[in-house]
């Protein structure tokens, strides 16, 4: 049996909550390369070369891409034949969100209660999902979610009848409706089938896959691509300000789910993508 002790595993995280939020992904940026080579609106192009140009000073000057960092989120996969030592696995990933986001001077956005709204000072609690997987090792994958794009999220329980075109229809409809509201250009991650939590789940980490790579599924990579075109020809473009580049990337996960049910959710993501991963 493996043994993993507590402190690497916070060491850890610490880096990794200031490389998600340092360093864009080079899928992303890539993407916004080839958007831009197709965006029609000069005010579009340009507003891309600005997120572009903010990537890279972010990278240079080892600082934050966008100044909420967002909730700090968490996918593990821990073996089964891993012993973590020296401490609890969630204390240890919340002290290295604690370490990471003072170091990083990222900025602190939890608040302890819904109503009260008094801020924790330190990012924590975290969310983590675990998932025990064959193996020994453990796998960290952080991905900040900011309140704007996260606020335009959403699930719904739609009926079987609605089949295929009602779920894309909808999509459609509410993905425009958000508008500029997540500074776009976005990635639309959606989660089709489980139930209400597995669907929000499977929106949430489609936003994992490397942005504008098509789904291994035939049938989600058409939806994909048919769902990008409508969104993109909404005119909404970057910003909100005009042109083809309202999305960058449109992308599924579905999962089985009950014979009455048909769980649709999406989780809009804002063209600073965040996400960084770290095997133990």
């Amino acid at each position: 049996m493996k043994e993993i002790n507590a402190e690497q595993i916070t060491q850890a995280v610490k880096k990794i909550c200031m490389d998600a939020n340092f360093y864009l992904g080079q899928d992303v940026i890539d993407r916004l390369e080839e958007c831009k080579l197709t965006e029609e609106s000069p005010l579009g192009k340009q507003i891309i070369d600005q997120i572009l140009e903010n990537a890279e000073i972010a990278a240079r000057e080892k600082m934050p891409m966008c100044q909420d960092t967002g909730v700090a989120v968490f996918f593990v996969e821990l073996g089964q034949d891993a012993h973590v030592t020296g401490g609890s696995l969630v204390e240890a990933i919340n002290e290295g969100v604690r370490q990471g986001y003072k170091e990083g001077y990222l900025r602190k956005s939890i608040v302890k209660d819904p109503f009260d709204r008094k801020n924790t000072g330190d990012n924590t609690p975290a969310i983590i999902h675990t998932e025990i997987v064959p193996g020994e090792n453990l796998k960290i994958i952080i991905a900040p979610k900011g309140g704007g794009s996260e606020n335009m999220s959403w699930v719904k329980m739609l009926p079987p009848a609605a089949g295929r075109k009602g779920v894309s229809d909808l999509i459609v409809q509410e993905v425009i409706k958000a508008g500029a509201n997540p500074c776009p250009p976005i990635i639309v991650g959606i989660g089709i089938g489980g139930n209400l939590e597995k669907a929000a789940l499977l929106a949430k980490k489609a936003l994992l896959r490397k942005t504008g790579k098509p789904n291994a599924d035939q049938q989600s990579a058409e939806m994909e691509e048919d769902l990008l075109k409508r969104i993109n020809a909404s005119g909404v473009g970057p910003q909100g300000l005009g042109g083809r580049t309202f999305a960058l990337a449109v992308q599924i996960e579905s999962a089985p789910c009950h014979i009455a049910s048909l769980p649709v959710a999406v989780n809009i993501q804002c063209h600073a993508s965040r996400h960084k991963e770290i095997v133990l």
